[in-house]
């Protein structure tokens, strides 16, 4: 997102959005990292904020907002469980902090990590 978010009168700076989607994902038990795992290594230290990697957010002017995040998820945990508490938790967050309506929450699996 490299635009505000304008509603009702409010206004919400680039990135805000994205950090409180990234948060509500991460809560999730079973979500390993939030992000496009090809932002990894040296390539991960040239974009200004790590927490909005993989997620996009966009104004749907009569429904609300549309949000995708991509996440990486434990092995051995059931994935369409980890990826419907991700949609329930993400818009919760956005209407309880925001008060925006969400029309949509995609949610991609990038990758199975492993625990150490």
């Amino acid at each position: 997102m490299s635009e505000e978010l304008y509603v009702d009168g409010l206004g919400l700076a680039p990135g805000v959005m994205e950090t409180i989607v990234a948060i509500a994902a991460k809560e999730v038990e079973g979500v390993a990292s939030v992000g496009a795992s090809t932002f990894s290594g040296i390539r991960s230290r040239f974009v200004s904020n790590a927490a909005s990697q993989g997620i996009e957010v966009s104004m749907n002017e009569t429904e609300g907002v549309d949000i995708a995040v991509h996440i990486d998820v434990f092995y051995g945990r059931p994935i369409p469980v980890i990826a419907s508490d991700v949609r329930q938790g993400v818009a919760d967050a956005v209407v309880t902090q925001v008060g925006f309506k969400v029309s949509s929450v995609d949610v991609y699996v990038d990758g199975i990590r492993f625990s150490a």
